[in-house]
């Protein structure tokens, strides 16, 4: 049961990197600083975008309009990071 829980929150910790990366690179691609039109660049953006949209989509639906500013990364670090320390501490602790 440990093997598991710590497979979870590495799973966990790799997708928190991963949200961290498309939101870097979202506002790399905003201000133009990487080239658009290059074939890697998109396919990397693509990869991020179908890898974080699934979980950021239910978020942006709840959150009001905030003027071009987007927390919806914010908020889903919270809850991984919520999750995480809820395995790492409650579950753990109940397993051993």
């Amino acid at each position: 049961m440990i093997a598991l829980i710590q497979t979870i929150v590495m799973a966990l910790d790799l997708y928190w990197w991963i949200i961290i990366a498309s939101a870097i690179f979202s506002w790399l691609y905003a201000f133009n600083v990487v080239n658009s039109r290059n074939q890697f660049v998109d396919t990397v953006a693509n990869m991020l975008y179908r890898l974080t949209e699934p979980a950021l989509r239910p978020i942006r639906r709840f959150m009001p309009d905030l003027g071009g500013i987007d927390i919806s990364p914010i908020i889903l670090l919270l809850i991984i990071f919520f999750i995480r320390q809820f395995l790492l501490t409650t579950v753990l602790s109940l397993v051993v």
